[in-house]
């Protein structure tokens, strides 16, 4: 009975430490996001030019497809 006692504990301990290293994980990647969504923001605010389309042919002239 007490090897089953000290199995489950042991397990308990186990389980408890993998959800701490998941939850620095999360938090990591969490902190990449916020990251990228910084340096999106900021390309985008930087790109706020209106693009021209084209004036003549078939191509760009409803889309701007030269970006």
């Amino acid at each position: 009975m007490d090897s089953a006692v000290n199995s489950s504990v042991g397990q308990t301990l186990i389980m408890q430490q993998v959800q701490a290293a998941q939850q620095v994980q999360l938090e990591v990647y969490k902190e990449a996001l916020d990251m990228q969504k910084d340096q999106v923001q900021a390309l985008m605010a930087s790109a706020s030019v209106e693009p021209q389309l084209a004036n003549d042919g078939m191509v760009g002239t409803q889309i701007n497809t030269y970006a």
